[in-house]
């Protein structure tokens, strides 16, 4: 085998690989794609199992869905490039994701609609309202200017005597709308000052 895939199989899946044994939803891989391109890009080995075993791709109609999912299921298109690994007669794709330079990147769910997904550890988990803001601005050409008002400086405080605080529990502190904490939260992770921590459950945030 290979030495570079004999790494990426030892490493085990993590924030920039994800294992598929084999691709039957150009959908359902939109989600890895989009997330990879959201994140510091990523690569999909297809034809592995979870346990790491090789298991090869059963047909060509796997890279077809590859190139289907990245161009007609990810908004905007994600660039994809396509490896073949021969293992003992069976055939590993690996899909090198780069990182986005027109974040967000959207994936097409099963209703029809477009969601954005980000890379947490090994799992694909779908943004929050603010994480999507912060994309955006990432991608824009525009640097943060933050407004250091008493709410700024209510967060910071509270941040430093606390581990963590979600957005309810912000708005609760200062008695503010949504948008108003939202808008907060977006300037202070867009300057580096909070870091967003996005869970299957709910969403903290923590000083950096």
């Amino acid at each position: 085998m290979h030495k570079h895939l004999r790494n990426l199989l030892e490493n085990g899946e993590d924030d920039r690989l994800d294992y598929k044994q084999s691709i039957s939803d150009a959908g359902k891989i939109a989600k890895t794609l989009s997330a990879f391109a959201n994140h510091k890009g990523g690569r999909l080995l297809v034809g592995v199992r979870d346990n790491r075993t090789i298991c090869g791709i059963r047909s060509e109609e796997e890279k077809y869905m590859l190139d289907l999912a990245a161009k007609f299921y990810c908004k905007p298109i994600v660039d994809l490039e396509i490896r073949e690994w021969n293992v003992g007669g069976l055939i590993v794709l690996e899909c090198i994701v780069p990182e986005g330079t027109d974040k967000p990147y959207y994936a097409k769910g099963e209703d029809g609609k477009w969601w954005v997904y980000v890379r947490v550890n090994d799992k694909s988990l779908l943004a929050s309202k603010i994480v999507v803001d912060v994309l955006r601005r990432q991608s824009s050409d525009h640097g943060t200017m933050i407004q250091y008002t008493s709410k700024e400086k209510a967060l910071l405080d509270y941040l430093s005597n606390h581990e963590r605080i979600t957005l309810q529990e912000f708005r609760h502190m200062l008695n503010i709308s949504r948008w108003r904490a939202s808008k907060i939260l977006v300037n202070l992770i867009s300057a580096g000052v909070i870091r967003s921590h996005t869970t299957e459950k709910t969403e903290f945030y923590t000083l950096v």
